[in-house]
């Protein structure tokens, strides 16, 4: 898939204070977002300090900030990183031909999403729409941005109608998904399957208006 098209608010990660160039810089930036991954999972977003992610990491202050200015730059860029992520999963599986209609389609990718919660690191706190909205931006949100790299894919493949209509549906598709997975993970560690349940079902009903029967 091409990279340019999975760029749900890249404009986060423009905070970096030098982007890396050489594969050890890149590892180096890596290494500094898995720390204040695991910080975030363990305290909070609210918590975390630049300190912090830097005796997280094994490295100086001074390296975490030749990378980001401040916290919530840390903070902007692991949220970046996460959208960009998830987002290329779920497109994958949009666009995998193991999937023969819309529904299974959609499952799959709602399936990824949910597995974020329970494998991330800090995802919960960090997904589309939170701490990526804590500075001005240019450009579509991260939700908006993967529903409408999504919604071109199910029109190509599933006949999905094309409109203004699909694309907004589409997008509170999103919102009440992620919605839900929350409520299910602040229930149940593994996620609440009955709530998990009830969201796919409402989805489901909102977005069928949009396909012919038996896409």
């Amino acid at each position: 898939m091409d990279a340019s098209v999975i760029a749900p608010r890249m404009d986060a990660i423009a905070q970096i204070r030098n982007e890396p160039v050489q594969a050890r810089s890149t590892a180096r930036l890596a290494a500094l977002l898995d720390a204040a991954a695991f910080v975030v999972d363990e305290i909070g977003y609210e918590r975390l300090t630049t300190a912090m992610v830097a005796e997280r990491a094994g490295a100086s202050i001074g390296t975490v900030y030749r990378y980001f200015p401040d916290r919530i730059a840390v903070l902007q860029s692991l949220a970046a990183r996460n959208a960009e992520r998830t987002s290329a999963r779920r497109l994958t599986e949009l666009e995998d031909l193991r999937h023969g209609d819309w529904v299974s389609a959609f499952t799959a990718a709602q399936e990824v999403y949910i597995d974020a919660f329970r494998t991330e690191p800090g995802f919960a706190s960090l997904r589309y729409g939170d701490v990526l909205d804590l500075r001005p931006f240019v450009g579509a949100s991260a939700i908006r941005s993967m529903s409408e790299q999504s919604v071109a894919v199910l029109v190509s493949r599933f006949g999905m109608t094309d409109s203004a209509a699909s694309r907004t549906a589409y997008e509170s598709a999103m919102v009440i998904g992620d919605a839900i997975a929350a409520d299910a993970f602040r229930r149940d560690p593994n996620g609440d399957p009955a709530v998990l349940a009830n969201g796919m079902t409402a989805i489901t009903a909102l977005l069928s208006e949009f396909f012919s029967a038996g896409s």
